[in-house]
């Protein structure tokens, strides 16, 4: 047998592997490089900025000032807010696809539909339930715990569920509203705590209205209870211990006291985490869209505006419903503004 020394020649497929990977971690090495040079470029331009606000003296130097630290936040505004407001508002006057000016049919539509009417009861229900349940329990655990050894490790667990994503805490509580037909083995803990208690057969949670609707507010309830523990418990802190021990030699005890000194004393900030909360909760859809897809009668105004952009297409209609958000958010936001700057101006 003769050997000619040469290594055999290697198959066309690794051939053609090797050259996919080095084309892919050079197209790498290219984007890498683009991006480092545009984030050093833009680095240097807002030091050459700041050195020449910096150097400027008298009124132009204010002027300078005032455009350097302000022209990027009017920026991202107009660019991430404004712009995007008005193109709504253009397009929710427009039939489904844009290309034709409708006026106000799709706020008729809004307004006159059946659907819509459903969706906007299930919302109303939501913005009824949520905020009160959430703030109330806060203020409970922030009583409770307060008066606990050991309050911060408490705090961190009561708190733990706002560091997760509510698209996370969805899939958690789908979990535990897991039902399967009677004789096979449970995996949702609502139904197989339920079957330890005697119920034979469990319904299917997420189909039973409208018990779906209030079982998906407990994941939103969940989420928001540690917020607002945690603002509370530092509200109550802050109260004087003067006035607390004027109270009790007065005679104002347990509940008393509760309502004729802690609440009074703590009101403004429990406004503004109710409608912090309630502001969440308008526009709440990552739940939504998770558990149920808006099925099953648990459709709100956020989900359907989704649905009707991105699902049904019309981007008319679904234009008209974020106008619609827009306008029921904005007192709410307007109305936490003030409240703010009241707690701002008592400190």
């Amino acid at each position: 047998m003769l050997f000619t020394g040469l290594a055999p020649a290697a198959p066309a497929g690794a051939r053609a592997t090797s050259v996919l990977l080095a084309s892919g971690w050079d197209d790498a090495g290219v984007k890498l490089a683009n991006t480092v040079g545009a984030a050093a470029g833009f680095l240097g331009v807002l030091l050459l900025v700041f050195y020449a606000a910096g150097r400027a003296t008298g009124r132009f130097g204010r002027r300078l000032a005032m455009v350097v630290f302000l022209g990027p936040t009017v920026l991202l505004l107009l660019v991430g807010l404004v712009l995007p407001l008005l193109r709504t508002i253009y397009l929710s006057l427009r039939n489904a696809d844009s290309s034709r000016f409708i006026g106000t049919d799709n706020y008729s539509w809004a307004f006159g539909s059946d659907t819509i009417h459903q969706v906007l009861v299930t919302t109303l229900l939501w913005l009824l339930v949520v905020p009160l349940a959430a703030t109330g329990l806060g203020l409970v655990l922030a009583l409770l715990v307060d008066r606990m050894r050991g309050q911060s490790v408490y705090k961190s667990l009561f708190f733990m569920p706002m560091a997760i994503s509510l698209v996370g805490a969805s899939i958690i509580w789908k979990f535990v509203y897991d039902s399967r037909q009677a004789g096979q083995s449970q995996v949702g803990l609502l139904t197989q705590t339920a079957i330890w208690f005697g119920w034979k057969n469990p319904p299917n949670w997420i189909l039973s209205q409208p018990l779906n609707t209030f079982l998906l507010m407990v994941v939103m309830v969940w989420v928001q209870t540690g917020f607002a523990m945690v603002v509370l418990s530092a509200a109550i802190k802050a109260i004087p211990d003067e006035i607390t021990e004027a109270a009790r030699l007065d005679g104002a005890t347990g509940l008393k006291l509760f309502w004729h000194v802690t609440v009074p004393m703590i009101r403004t900030t429990l406004v503004v985490v109710l409608t912090t909360v309630l502001l969440i909760t308008l526009k709440a859809f990552d739940i939504v869209r998770t558990m149920t897809g808006g099925n099953f009668g648990t459709q709100v105004l956020a989900n359907e505006m989704y649905s009707q952009s991105f699902t049904g297409f019309n981007f008319g209609r679904g234009s008209a419903l974020a106008v619609l958000l827009f306008v029921a958010v904005l007192p709410l936001v307007a109305y936490n503004i003030v409240q703010l700057r009241k707690e701002r101006g008592h400190r």
